[in-house]
């Protein structure tokens, strides 16, 4: 009989055999490559010492891989992420190209569930290539690989936060596309399944970059929310979005302590945005000089660009934030806009993070392109998200805010606690030059002097749009001095959270992930 120091000599070399990943070669060729093992990327990305590893005498239950499969390709565990416990996941490359097997799936299943359960955030460090053959084959293989419930009825009950850090087909993909955030590592490529899988079932040749590169998903899919040049970027990202989360759906976003005055004054704002209609300027700056010194992180950049999206923080609080942007098509929303729009009010009303609107729109990009979009269906889901959502909400007509794109920016009985406007708010059914054009383009026609009657209905029209109307029927709660914008804001905010802090009644939790 085996004395208990033997026993414990042998449970070190099996963990030590483990700690080789796939093998010294593989790890060293990973390594040449400027890849990093799956330990190392958890390394980077968790609090020094606070990994605990669970599985990881996992291997294939096929026999014969049993010696070539440790933690059968996935290392998992609980971690701390800057101070607060999580769940972790990440592939191994070096084993059997990071595929999916039944071993791995059942520990994935098991600490999902525990997650869930405990209320701790996951994260995912991916890639791979999908399901592993032999695991698959055959319908009894297949019958048990069916996509996982813990996935599919997740319903943002804790933050899932996946990076993308190698090419991903199969399961890493449906993954990202499910979780609440996803950055993908420049370089890689993100797709159902592979260039040469798909030119075997479909003749069709091409590039990864092409297939599932980041600029695909940066501009067209919108399928991932931010991007690295490397990895340490892209682990950088996940761990700044965990910082406006809570830890779940149960619990509010973490406050913290700011030195930035909640009511400072902006004088700055006056330069920034013109009083001329026509005029562009960047939204961006604005939205930066309002919140929280440095505290803005905007999702999807390059995606739907008339529109921003992003989380920041007033006065300590974590809020988000919906504004147009002048600087991209006048700030006219398109199908892309209305996704992004509809993932976003959804993410923010199921992780009780209150939203901040700033409308500066003319109203949305029509044509026939936009009609085959699924443009009306659009700007529809846009609404019930946004109808649906129990959040606080406040929202500021910076400029503009014409015709249907004003409820779907929380106009008035929309849904917002507060609807306020600047003084150079101009809020219509259209814009002056189209009601005119519209309404009295045969007078106008008919004019001695067409220019002259122009210019005098121009001046009547804008009168009928500005902000004062609407708020002498207190249908605006107020018009603000610009310069107070970051003030009101704040101390709204403090009255609307006094009580019931941000908790919603968590509606949109089980939208769809993807729009």
């Amino acid at each position: 009989m085996s004395s208990m120091r033997e026993l414990i000599d042998d449970l070190n070399k099996r963990k030590e055999k483990a700690l080789e990943h796939g093998g010294k070669e593989k790890v060293e060729k990973l390594n040449t490559l400027g890849f990093n093992t799956a330990r190392e990327r958890i390394e980077k990305c968790v609090d020094s010492g606070s990994f605990i590893e669970f599985g990881m005498l996992n291997h294939s239950d096929y026999a014969e891989l049993e010696e070539k499969s440790p933690a059968d390709g996935m290392v998992a565990g609980l971690a701390r992420v800057s101070g607060r416990e999580v769940v972790i996941f990440a592939t191994d490359k070096t084993v059997f190209a990071g595929t999916g097997a039944t071993v791995q799936a059942r520990k994935t299943r098991k600490l999902f569930e525990f997650a869930v359960k405990r209320g701790l955030p996951i994260f995912t460090l991916v890639e791979g290539g999908g399901l592993r053959m032999p695991d698959g084959m055959g319908s009894d293989g297949i019958s048990t690989k069916t996509m996982s419930k813990y996935l599919l009825k997740h319903c943002r009950q804790v933050p899932l936060i996946t990076g993308i850090l190698g090419d991903s087909y199969g399961s890493p993909t449906w993954k990202a596309v499910s979780s609440d955030f996803t950055v993908q590592l420049k370089g890689t490529c993100m797709a159902v399944s592979g260039p040469r899988m798909l030119e075997v079932a479909t003749g069709e040749r091409i590039s990864t970059e092409e297939l599932g590169g980041w600029k695909l998903h940066a501009e067209v899919t919108g399928q991932v929310d931010e991007f690295g040049d490397d990895e340490e970027k892209c682990i950088e990202h996940m761990k700044r979005f965990l910082s406006y989360m809570p830890s779940s759906a149960n619990e509010e976003p973490p406050v913290i302590e700011t030195d930035d005055d909640p009511y400072r004054l902006l004088e700055e704002a006056l330069d920034i945005v013109p009083t001329g209609r026509k005029r562009a300027y960047n939204m961006k700056k604005l939205i930066n000089t309002i919140v929280d010194k440095g505290s803005f992180f905007e999702l999807k950049p390059y995606f739907g660009e008339a529109l921003i999206t992003g989380l920041a923080r007033l006065n300590g609080k974590v809020v988000g934030i919906i504004a147009n942007q002048p600087i991209k098509f006048a700030g006219a929303a398109g199908p892309n806009e209305c996704d992004k729009a509809t993932d976003f009010i959804c993410l923010c009303d199921s992780y009780n993070i209150p939203i901040i609107f700033l409308h500066d729109i003319p109203g949305f990009r029509v044509g026939s392109q936009a009609e085959q979009a699924k443009m009306p269906t659009k700007i529809m889901v846009w609404n019930q998200a946004l109808a649906h959502s129990t959040v606080p909400k406040i929202s500021v007509v910076i400029r503009k805010s014409i015709g249907a794109a004003y409820s779907n920016m929380c106009g008035t009985d929309m849904g917002a606690d507060f609807v306020v406007a600047w003084p150079s708010a101009e809020i219509n059914f259209t814009g002056p030059e189209v009601g005119i054009n519209v309404v009295y383009g045969r007078k106008l026609m008919e004019s001695e002097n067409p220019s002259e009657d122009r210019k005098k209905l121009l001046e009547n029209w804008g009168f009928d749009s500005s902000p004062y109307k609407a708020a002498g029927k207190h249908l605006l709660d107020d018009v603000i001095d610009p310069r107070d914008t970051r003030k009101f804001l704040c101390q709204t905010l403090e009255f609307i959270c006094s009580k019931n802090g941000t908790k919603s009644q968590r509606l949109l939790a089980n939208w769809p992930t993807g729009f």
